[in-house]
């Protein structure tokens, strides 16, 4: 398990060198310039060399990339003085140290996606093996009609009918809006509440449909039919054989989906004026910010490397068939 481990890690760091080599040398390929958006609309050629060198533009993009990556680890030395490591720079846009901008809107992304992961996951596994234990009577029809419409509609267009409906119209649910956890949970809870169950809807759909098709699978299985055939009950052969050899495929989309969603659920988060890893993502590219894109994109690509390791090692605990050598 351990030289596994080790093994997927290294090339985890590998595939994250490479994403990160790709994203900042592209980021130099664009016709527009970095430093003009702090030099300021009276900006002299003396004016942008300064900025140029306090930003660290004037070096060859190589060594640039160079002193980013190795600045993360180590720290980094700037006209405005030192980043403490991790360093992932200055922002282009308003001269703040990145990591602090990551620290304060990675609470929120991090609220968002594993409290929409517990409602799709509870939910889409739950409709999903209803739909199977009753397999072509009306239970199933209808949960696989419900998945079916629910895969059809769009984030955006749910979310503003939602707070149009529950918000404005009934008044039953506050503005959607973070607040940390430890101060107040209950306000955390309803201030989320609406942006779960709306990034939840899609995945509910594709996890009733694939839990609903596993288990029919594996209820046809030889493994199930013998336990049938030995007297065991419908309970015990459903949730005992049935269910754990079902859950593989599902423990696999989920870490995925998982690793995705940390990245920030960009759509939700513009939605509901949710101020997250993924509306930072597209501030920055839209304000021509490197450091910070960057940063985004290595926390979401390290997010997803690892929740894949994650759900490889966690196979040899599900399903004894499968072996890591």
């Amino acid at each position: 398990m351990l030289r596994f481990l080790a093994r997927r890690t290294a090339g985890a760091l590998v595939i994250i060198l490479l994403i990160s080599a790709i994203t900042f040398f592209l980021f130099f390929a664009l016709p527009s310039d970095p430093a003009r958006m702090s030099c300021g609309k009276n900006c002299t050629a003396d004016a942008l060399a300064v900025i140029h060198k306090n930003l660290g533009l004037d070096q060859p993009v190589p060594v640039q990339y160079w002193h980013y990556m190795a600045g993360i680890f180590t720290g980094r030395d700037f006209s405005v003085g030192h980043c403490s490591a991790p360093c992932f720079g200055y922002s282009f846009s308003n001269q703040q140290p990145v990591w602090g901008t990551i620290v304060d809107r990675f609470p929120t992304t991090l609220s968002l996606t594993l409290g929409s992961a517990v409602v799709f996951l509870t939910v889409g596994v739950g409709f999903g093996m209803i739909a199977a234990a009753f397999q072509g009577r009306w239970p199933d029809k209808f949960f696989s009609s419900l998945s079916l419409i629910a895969n059809s509609l769009q984030i955006y267009f749910v979310g503003i009918i939602a707070l149009a409906v529950f918000v404005t119209g009934l008044h039953w649910m506050d503005n959607p809006a973070y607040y940390p956890i430890t101060e107040n949970p209950a306000k955390w809870f309803t201030g989320m509440l609406i942006p779960w169950l709306v990034l939840s809807i899609i995945f509910v759909a594709n996890y009733t449909r694939m839990t609903r098709s596993q288990m029919v699978e594996q209820l046809s299985e030889d493994h199930v039919c013998t336990a049938r055939a030995k007297g065991l009950g419908h309970r015990t052969v459903f949730f005992r054989y049935a269910w754990r050899g079902a859950l593989a495929p599902i423990v696999t989309i989920f870490g995925i989906d998982l690793g995705s969603l940390f990245g920030g659920a960009i759509i939700t988060e513009f939605t509901f004026s949710l101020h997250g890893l993924g509306r930072l993502a597209v501030d920055s590219v839209g304000q021509t910010d490197l450091p910070t894109l960057m940063a985004v994109m290595l926390i979401s690509c390290a997010a997803i490397v690892v929740a894949n390791i994650v759900v490889d090692a966690a196979y040899a605990f599900i399903d004894p068939r499968v072996r890591l050598a």
